[in-house]
Formats: structure tokens, C-alpha cells, sequence
């Protein structure tokens, strides 16, 4: 197989999709890897670092997306790229595609094969290719809430671990899962006082065997998270439905309840966000205000790490990419359950029930469609 490695167009990625580890995994078991010329300089990765593990660079997106059997990517096709993909091709990347219709209808009209890194999931439920940018992200979500609650970043002017005598920074986190895990991590180690919300009991028991108390864990429902936002410093949204619209947990009323110079830093952005005002920005433009309230909902924050996140990413992504490459997207897809699972697209059809039930569009069962 022809696997295709474009550079990343959207404002300020600077990930890419594969390593040159990554790259020499696939050569070693005689396919053929295309990067584009500096597809790897933002993560420090130089185009001799690629050859040398076997690759061949080419000059531009167009000759990748022409020539490849699978393209791999970090972020969704944006505009520029919608009419360089081509029918039957692989597109592995995340796609969160439940927030995005234009993005759906265009990669059914193409007919290829769109697999999303985060909905691929395994038996236990859990999701082994976000759970890496998933971590990054968590533990930024702290890092760019203290830096924006800095009073020249439009911020309250509070240091989140405070000094003595003065109290602490408080930060409310909405979801438990592993944004808010890694987020909360970062909280306790910069001194602030960290309340976290989740509806899954098991998963605040272990938040609360693990910090040894240092957390206060509080079941979600509407009081307690109209309660913990009010006196939040810094909020952090977490909340993930595998594959879906995040939902509005907090609405634009009770975002008007938070102090002035509080921040949002809504990690959900992705998948349309959990925060009423919440609007996708980008490194360019990271924040906005709403009542006196500062945003930050950079749609790709790991983007800015991109040496930490490029590696972490690869890491997990690069398995599954040797199987579509060795056996073909059906046969990888019925050798694996969770492989399948991030099929979300397939030759103009839905695949992933999530994303049909977000747009009112048909769903139909990738199994029946491969037999076919």
C-alpha cells in the first residue's frame, strides 16, 4: 500500500501524522510511505530524518493525496483539502465529525473511507487513540487557564496556588475521564483547590482513593454544577460521548454567575463543546470573552506542543495503521471489533451512529456493508 503523510494546514498545527519510526514500521513490511517536504519541521522532525527511515518526500499536499492508498493525518480534512480525496481512499485521523456536518457531507460525496481516531474503542470502553491527546490536553487545559487568569491575558489577576495568607485558585472540573484526570493532576500540582464533577460513582471513588482527599469529588447533577461553576476560578470542560455532540452542561446564563476575569477553558471544543458560549478559536486568536468571563477553545491545543503530541500520537496510531496497510481496510475491519468502531464513513455511507443521529442522516452497519 501507498500510505500518504500530508503537512497539517490548519491554523498553527504543527503535529504530523506519523514519526519516522512510524514510517520505517510500515517500509520494513514493504509498503511505500509519501511525506510532504516539511511536513515534520514543527514537531522537529527534518525531511532527512524521513528518508533516512525509508520515505520518499514529495513537494506538495496534492501529490500525497493523488498517490496514496491512506493518508494519515492528525486533524480533519479542512476546505482546501475536500476535493484532493479521493473515492476508496483511507483517511485515518481524528475526525470529530458529530460537530461537523459540512466536513460529513463532503467525505460521503467523496466516497472514501474516513476512520476517526476517537471513536476507535476497545472491549472495555475505552478509546487507546484519544487517550494520548486526551492527556496532553488535560494537563494544558491548567497550564493555559493559570496563564490566562494572569491579569495582562484579561484574567482575574490569581495565581492558582496563591501564596500564604492568601487563598487559593479554585478550578471545577466537568468530567472525569482522562482530560479531567491529567487536568486535575496539574491543578493539585500548581496548589489550587480542585473540585471535580462526574456522574460515574466508580469514577469519583477512584478520584478520591487516588488524591487521598485533595479532591473534592461531587456527583453531576444541575445543582452541584450550577453551585461549582459560580465559585470557579478557572472551569475546565471535559465531557466526552464517544463520537457524539458533547452536551451543554453549562448554560450562557450560568457562565453570567462567574466572577469577572474568570477563564473557561472548554477541552470538548472539538466535539462542539460542553459550554453554552463556547466557539472554536485558534493559537492565532485563543480567547474571547462573554459576561466578563475569558474563553479559551482552541479546537487543536496539543497542536502546540507538538514534539510531546506528535510522538504520543504515533506511538498509539501506528498499530492500527500497519493493519490497514497489511490487510486492507474490510479485512482489518472484520479482523478488528475496535478498529471498526472508528470506521465512521465508508463509500458515501454513515457507519457510526453517533454521527448519523447528529445530522438525521441514515446509519448503516458496516459489517453488512463490507459483506457486500
Amino acid at each position: 500500500m501507498i500510505v500518504g503523510v500530508p503537512k497539517e494546514i490548519k491554523v498553527r498545527e504543527y503535529r504530523v501524522g506519523m514519526t519516522p519510526a512510524g514510517v520505517e514500521k510500515l517500509i520494513t513490511r514493504g509498503h511505500e510511505v509519501l511525506v510532504e517536504k516539511g511536513a515534520g519541521e514543527g514537531s522537529g522532525l527534518a525531511d532527512e530524518l524521513y528518508q533516512a527511515a525509508g520515505a520518499k518526500i514529495v513537494d506538495d499536499i496534492k501529490t500525497v493525496y493523488d498517490r496514496a492508498d491512506m493518508v494519515v493525518k492528525v486533524k480533519e480534512p479542512i476546505e482546501p483539502e475536500y476535493d484532493l480525496i479521493r473515492e476508496n481512499q483511507i483517511i485515518y485521523t481524528y475526525l470529530h465529525l458529530a460537530a461537523d456536518e459540512t466536513l460529513t457531507r463532503k467525505l460521503m460525496e467523496r466516497k472514501c473511507i474516513a476512520i476517526a481516531y476517537e471513536t476507535i474503542q476497545l472491549a472495555d470502553g475505552s478509546l487507546p487513540l484519544l487517550k494520548p491527546m486526551s492527556e496532553v490536553a488535560g494537563r494544558m487545559a491548567v497550564q493555559v487557564g493559570a496563564a490566562t487568569l494572569e491579569k495582562e491575558n484579561g484574567g482575574k489577576g490569581l495565581l492558582l496556588g496563591g501564596v500564604p495568607g492568601v487563598r487559593q485558585g479554585r478550578v471545577t472540573i466537568i468530567g472525569a475521564g482522562m482530560v479531567g484526570l491529567n487536568a486535575t493532576k496539574m491543578a493539585i500540582g500548581l496548589g489550587a483547590r480542585v473540585t471535580v464533577l462526574d456522574i460515574n460513582l466508580k469514577t469519583l471513588n477512584y478520584y478520591d482513593d487516588i488524591f487521598h482527599g485533595r479532591v473534592q469529588t461531587l456527583f453531576s447533577d444541575s445543582e452541584t454544577v450550577r453551585r461549582s461553576v459560580a465559585e470557579a476560578d478557572l472551569l475546565v470542560g471535559a465531557v466526552l460521548i464517544p463520537g457524539a455532540k458533547a452536551p451543554k452542561l453549562v448554560s450562557r446564563e450560568l457562565v453570567g454567575t462567574m466572577e469577572a476575569g474568570s477563564v473557561i477553558v472548554d477541552v470538548a471544543v472539538d466535539q462542539g463543546g460542553c459550554i453554552a458560549t463556547t466557539r472554536p478559536t485558534t493559537h492565532d486568536n485563543p480567547t474571547f470573552t462573554v459576561d466578563g468571563v475569558v474563553h479559551y477553545c482552541v479546537a487543536n491545543m496539543p497542536g502546540a506542543v507538538a514534539h510531546t503530541s506528535t510522538f504520543a500520537l504515533t506511538n498509539t496510531t501506528i498499530g492500527y495503521a500497519v493493519m490497514l496497510a497489511d490487510k486492507g481496510a474490510e479485512a482489518a475491519a472484520k479482523l478488528d471489533p475496535a478498529l471498526a468502531a472508528g470506521f465512521n464513513v465508508y463509500k458515501g455511507n454513515i457507519t457510526c451512529q453517533a454521527v448519523a443521529d447528529a445530522f438525521s442522516l441514515d446509519y448503516l452497519d458496516l459489517q453488512e456493508l463490507v459483506e457486500k
